[in-house]
């Protein structure tokens, strides 16, 4: 088995993901909350009990619900925060608990699982910023990155030579302009510090493929796009504009707010024995 990951919801009423490796289980993002999870995870061969890991982009409430704080206590779950938000995480109602549970990160690579380096990439996202992470082990790498704001050269840079590409495609432009939403949240969202529109997001995966194609290495095996808006989006014209690039269209998965996706693994990955398919591709 190498590293496989399964979106459990995406949008802006909750962020979670699963990434699973040989060594153990973990969450990428805890924005819905621990009951809701075990019934995302049916079928996945992955209970909650299986987590010993939290890896945070940020402290949005989309992105770590206080909800979680007894759970990770009574599992003992390591929960991995940069180092600038740690004293926010422990401000929470009971959150000075996981004190001795916390595990702060900055720029330096870190192992949230034995053999998984995690390496964070800085992102502008409102005033406190997020974090995409390169996750490298096993013979496989994923690129994650959600709440952009923009898309930083550095960010390319490192999402070279990927098996598994996750990238935000937050809004359309026209619909978000459209919307009912008061302009200084249609300025938060479009102003560089929010998210990306399809378009900003599109442009991004086309210049992760380029530059892997550029360097004769290999090309994602899956495309997911997260956090789509309900209100300033539309699937079918996600994928109509995505699927144009002949690279894109066959690898393309896009992720639900209230139904996960199946297993992503690199082409040739093994299902593991009882596991269920479910909605595998948007």
């Amino acid at each position: 088995m190498s590293i496989e990951l399964c979106i459990l919801a995406s949008g802006s009423s909750g962020n979670c993901s699963v990434l699973r490796t040989p060594t153990g289980v973990m969450l990428i993002d805890a924005g819905i909350g621990p009951r809701v999870v075990p019934g995302r995870l049916r079928g996945t061969g992955v209970s909650v009990t299986d987590v010993s890991a939290v890896c945070l982009t940020h402290l949005d409430r989309d992105h770590f619900s206080p909800t979680w704080i007894n759970t990770l206590l009574k599992n003992k779950v390591a929960v991995y925060c940069h180092a600038d938000r740690v004293a926010a995480l422990l401000a929470y109602d009971g959150g000075d608990r996981l004190a001795g549970l916390v595990r702060p990160f900055e720029s330096d690579p870190f192992e949230p699982l034995p053999g998984l380096v995690a390496r964070p990439i800085p992102l502008a996202h409102d005033a406190e910023g997020s974090h995409g992470f390169v996750l490298d082990g096993f013979g496989c790498r994923v690129g994650y990155a959600t709440d952009l704001g923009h898309v930083p050269e550095h960010l390319i840079a490192g999402f070279e030579s990927l098996d598994l590409l996750a990238i935000e495609s937050n809004y359309d432009p026209q619909m978000q302009r459209e919307s009912s939403r008061p302009w200084f949240l249609k300025q938060r969202i479009m102003g560089g510090r929010g998210h990306l529109s399809n378009q900003q997001a599109l442009a991004a995966v086309r210049s992760v493929l380029d530059r892997s194609e550029a360097s004769a290495v290999r090309l994602p095996s899956h495309i997911v796009l997260l956090h789509r808006s309900r209100q300033c989006n539309c699937p079918n014209l996600v994928r109509r504009l995505f699927t144009n690039d002949p690279r894109i269209a066959p690898r393309l998965v896009l992720s639900e707010q209230f139904t996960r996706t199946d297993w992503l693994r690199p082409n040739g990955g093994v299902p593991l024995a009882g596991e269920q398919l479910v909605l595998a591709w948007g």
